[in-house]
């Protein structure tokens, strides 16, 4: 009887190992020959499952994003019920940033798929929607409710800080101190719970 394959599980191995390619050599090294070096499996084998780099990077970005999404979910379950909006923007944002060795692995992965949509915008499609509703949720806080603009500058602040820790700029406490001086601009200081 033939061995049955899970076919998720394969497209997950190889998957990491494009993010540890990615993350100890940058994106520039991701190859079928790399990954499949790294994976321990066949080129062929990586052919399989994804076509085109463009394939593997998006593979990669949504194991990156699902392992993302886990940490916000249990860093807000950790509140409890009704947090105020500016704990719970906090929180949110805190669990995206690249804080620890770990996150950092996923921020180099995600920071190395922005670089790659940079010159292959179709690359960036789904990241688009993603962008969006975390934009409205941002702004859906803000005492200002459906401030965009501001939600636009938290979110682009929040990735800024990210390529500062991902580049040894900032150390966590550093981004955390931004991350809640600008909370303090948004809510005002008497509001840091």
């Amino acid at each position: 009887m033939p061995k049955k394959v899970d076919h998720q599980e394969r497209r997950t191995l190889i998957a990491d190992a494009l993010m540890r390619v990615a993350a100890a050599q940058g994106l520039e090294a991701v190859s079928l020959r790399h990954v499949a070096a790294a994976a321990g499996v066949s080129a062929g084998m990586v052919q399989h499952y994804f076509r085109t780099k463009d394939e593997m990077m998006a593979f990669a970005l949504s194991v990156v994003r699902e392992r993302s999404q886990i940490r916000v979910t249990e860093a807000v379950a950790r509140l409890g019920a009704d947090p105020p909006p500016r704990l719970l923007l906090r929180t949110l944002l805190a669990a995206l940033l690249p804080l620890d060795e770990h996150t950092r692995d996923d921020g180099r992965v995600a920071l190395a798929f922005l670089a790659y949509t940079a010159v292959r915008p179709a690359a960036a499609t789904g990241l688009r929607e993603g962008t969006r509703q975390l934009t409205e949720f941002i702004a859906s806080l803000l005492p200002d409710r459906h401030d965009d603009a501001a939600a636009a500058g938290l979110l682009a602040l929040m990735e800024g800080l990210g390529v500062y820790l991902l580049g040894g700029q900032y150390t966590a406490e550093q981004a955390l101190g931004a991350l809640d001086a600008q909370l303090d601009l948004l809510f005002g200081a008497s509001s840091a719970t």
